[in-house]
């Protein structure tokens, strides 16, 4: 394992040309503490988990103190925000401080998130707070746990450092680990500057170092654009089949590399809504939930109008309009997989299609019933009275049961085997946001870390049992319905 002083940095994205990125040195947080470490993330870069342990640990962290071999850097970007594009946003409070390869031949970039003010900051601190430091820290691991692609997060270091935001809250900073953090975003910046050799540029880098294996097609743009499109299909029919709503689907918050990239006023659905909103600044309702499969077909789009000079017009809009297709067959894989039934088609849908209804009129717990749902008797006749009493109309289930029951007779799977299926795409466990606060309230009032490692050790398993965690899996209790989240962070 490696020591702090021996990783090994490649610097990829900062041997771009300047004007893809400002090198940049951290602002120095004060009285720096580490609040938690992720043993699994630090594995990626060969580190040892007794690093952390190390007093100089949270100063490397901060940036404080540079880890040798690293040159820092803000990345450049655009993108739209809530539709209206934004001629130069970029990383106004992150610093890549570059690509670490590990032992395994492995690049993963590691980046602080809240470290001071960029070239890109305008006018803001260039400061993350606790409360969404510690947020994004678990919910990276909670998506991972789900097998949901991602970003992923190393640690969070705190201060006492005083910063402003709708009150006074203290300082964090979250070191973020993954493949790459370049956005849709990063295209667009260049395209409306009409600098179109950048275009280029840039997606010859992500051939060269994620997608190496389009290097020598000859329409290796093209084919570029297809295999994001399908990642980002894939990805967002992911986030729909486990109850997860982004909250900030901006250009700028989307990966090339079709991972869950910058968690902000995220949400995992409890009562079934589709028309849930976890971002209380979203007033339109534009990232709802059951709006993110059209918004990440729209936000494909202004990809494609950015790469439009490396990409042939009539090519790129045959790639866009696949993505309804990709999306919507991933989809139906993904809930028949939680029906416990062999997929067959979109025709599929008439079997999942009601019972979601159903579940919306009766404000069914999305996640306990369908994890409840492997305990489903198929024999002819049979009531589930467990899961029946869950909706107001219990005939409605009772003919929806009939049909189910019949098909899953028709797929030939005994109830034990389906249940153990069923187990392992429907979770026991999500993030529920009451969850996530009650572990930021014992850091804010009592600098106790303990919750924020309880619920790390639960949400990297979160299809186990763990019964020691049983009170973990009720739904939102009175003073927690109405707690709400935003972009400031």
């Amino acid at each position: 394992m490696n020591k702090l002083e021996s990783l090994n940095f490649k610097n990829r994205f900062a041997s771009l040309p300047e004007i893809f990125h400002s090198q940049v040195i951290p602002t120095p947080l004060s009285r720096p503490y580490l609040v938690s470490f992720n043993p699994d993330v630090a594995a990626l870069l060969d580190l040892h988990v007794d690093e952390a342990g190390r007093a100089d640990f949270a100063a490397y962290f901060t940036g404080n103190r540079l880890l040798p071999g690293s040159v820092p850097v803000s990345m450049l970007y655009a993108g739209h925000q809530f539709g209206r594009f934004v001629q130069q946003l970029g990383d106004g409070r992150a610093i890549l401080l570059g690509e670490i390869e590990n032992s395994d031949g492995e690049s993963w970039g590691l980046q602080l998130k809240g470290a001071g003010v960029t070239p890109y900051s305008r006018s803001g601190d260039g400061r993350a707070v606790l409360r969404s430091s510690i947020r994004e820290y678990l919910c990276s691991a909670a998506m991972h746990g789900l097998g949901i692609p991602t970003t992923r997060a190393l640690c969070i270091v705190g201060s006492d450092e005083e910063v402003y935001r709708e009150s006074i809250e203290t300082a964090a900073i979250v070191t973020r680990v993954a493949e790459s953090f370049v956005r849709f975003g990063s295209f667009e910046v260049f395209y409306y500057r009409g600098q179109h050799q950048q275009v280029a540029e840039l997606a010859d880098f992500l051939i060269l170092h994620h997608y190496p294996h389009l290097q020598q097609m000859e329409d290796r743009y093209s084919c570029l654009l297809r295999e994001i499109t399908v990642r980002t299909a894939r990805l967002i029919a992911q986030w729909q089949a486990v109850g997860f709503a982004h909250g900030v689907m901006n250009t700028d918050n989307m990966s090339v590399l079709g991972e869950t990239l910058d968690y902000g006023p995220f949400g995992f659905m409890e009562a079934y809504d589709p028309s849930f909103i976890c971002n209380h600044s979203d007033h339109g309702g534009r990232y709802a939930y059951d709006q993110q499969p059209y918004i990440g077909q729209w936000n494909l789009s202004a990809l494609a109008q950015a790469m439009s000079p490396i990409v042939p017009q009539q090519e790129a809009g045959d790639i866009i309009a696949s993505y309804g297709d990709i999306f919507a067959e991933h989809y139906v894989q993904l809930m028949c997989a939680k029906l416990g039934v062999k997929f067959r088609g979109l025709e599929d849908f008439s079997l999942i299609g009601p019972l979601l209804e159903m579940m919306r009129e009766s404000r069914v717990d999305y996640t306990n019933f369908f994890r409840g749902l492997g305990n489903f008797k198929s024999a002819d006749g049979e009531i589930n009275a467990m899961l029946r009493d869950q909706f107001i109309n219990r005939e409605a289930f009772d003919a929806w049961s009939v049909n189910y029951s019949a098909r899953l007779r028709e797929d030939g799977l005994s109830d034990v085997q389906r249940k153990s299926g069923m187990d392992k795409v429907s979770p026991k466990f999500i993030l529920r946001n009451y969850l996530a606060q009650v572990a930021i309230e014992k850091v804010e009032k009592h600098r106790d870390f303990s919750e924020i490692d309880r619920l790390l050790s639960l949400l990297r398993s979160p299809f186990d049992e763990h019964p020691e965690f049983a009170g973990y899996t009720i739904p939102a209790p009175a003073w927690a319905r109405n707690l709400e989240v935003s972009c400031s962070s």
